[in-house]
């Protein structure tokens, strides 16, 4: 069963996309990190801007709380556009789809989260759309149907996926350009939380925010969360100020530790380690055994641990690594380290 994680990337309530929502930079001069992605995408809207032309068709993929949103509402801003987001959860209907197309005016950015999950049948409804600017819709069934051509305002479309690998290759090769967001420098969350904790009318020095940066897996999302958390905490258990040592204590009491795991991460680490000997253990019986989501542990859980190296992803299953083990205080089956205590 899916459980709220404060490290999450993904959002925990709906009240905190509105919050996330006041604490998003509107230009990419205030956009933080991602640096060649920045440059690249600069060059792309100047250029659109200089042609007076609509920008090309934009695919963004990576973990969630990297910031694919904010990206398509800063193309949105600089370009002087609309933006109109739905997800593909959310288009069931050729219909639902036939209205938003239609209700696009010129140089519109239409955003479609979690690509990766709309229905064949909408898929294949915005190919012509994506193409050539227009839709083929049918009235009536039967001896009666009739298909009526309607023709677009040239529109963007910009889509973001946590997993590229499931969009059909139909759909990927129609996106001019791909751009993948990567996770975050601690030097780069920490210019977030300062420029956040400004925002929030929090006090907060620069080593307080490095604290916090250090603990937020490298996602702009979970380091604004966890200021909140520190927020709180320095409000109730303090004078308001966050200090270092405050801030670790906050994220302590939230069960981070130093290097942004949480007891979900913690555990999953040694149960391969004590259970399956360190692995290799397939991720079904990993799921298992934790009574979590196969798609939980692969989107929300594995990526960040692969990233630091705590685990590694074999042909035969996952396995914990020497460093995972020793973060743990614990001995890796068939190695000759020793137990820390």
């Amino acid at each position: 069963m899916a459980r709220e994680r404060i490290v999450s990337g993904a959002p925990v309530t709906p009240d905190e996309d509105i919050l996330q929502f006041t604490l998003r930079p509107r230009t990419l001069n205030d956009y933080v990190g991602q640096r060649e992605l920045k440059e690249k995408l600069q060059v792309l809207l100047d250029a659109a801007k200089m042609r007076n032309e609509s920008v090309e068709h934009v695919l963004l993929y990576g973990p969630p709380g990297l910031g694919k949103t904010t990206l398509a509402h800063i193309i949105a801003h600089e370009m002087g556009s609309k933006l109109i987001s739905t997800s593909g959860p959310a288009l069931q209907r050729t219909g639902d789809l036939m209205g938003i197309l239609t209700n696009l005016n010129e140089g519109d950015i239409l955003f479609i989260d979690e690509i990766h999950r709309l229905s064949p049948v909408i898929e294949e409804f915005i190919y012509p759309a994506m193409e050539d600017f227009k839709v083929d819709f049918v009235v009536d069934k039967g001896a009666f149907a009739k298909v009526i051509n309607v023709p677009l305002k040239r529109f963007t479309l910009v889509g973001a996926t946590t997993r590229a690998g499931m969009l059909s290759a139909p759909l990927r090769d129609r996106f001019g350009l791909y751009y993948h967001i990567d996770f975050y420098e601690a030097s780069d969350l920490q210019t977030i939380v300062l420029r956040s904790a400004s925002l929030l009318d929090t006090p907060i020095d620069r080593e307080s925010a490095l604290t916090i940066a250090q603990r937020s897996r490298g996602t702009p999302r979970i380091a604004n969360r966890l200021l909140r958390r520190v927020r709180d905490y320095a409000a109730v258990k303090g004078d308001g100020n966050a200090t270092p040592e405050l801030a670790a204590k906050a994220l302590e009491a939230e069960g981070v530790d130093p290097k942004g795991l949480d007891e979900l991460d913690r555990k999953l680490i040694r149960i391969i380690i004590e259970y399956y000997k360190g692995g290799p253990v397939g991720i079904e019986a990993l799921a298992a055994t934790l009574s979590e989501e196969i798609d939980t542990l692969v989107d929300m859980v594995e990526p960040y641990l692969l990233k630091i190296g705590y685990i590694q992803r074999t042909k035969r299953g996952r396995m914990a690594s020497l460093d995972a083990a020793r973060h743990l205080g614990m001995k890796l089956p068939g190695t000759a380290q020793e137990t820390l205590f």
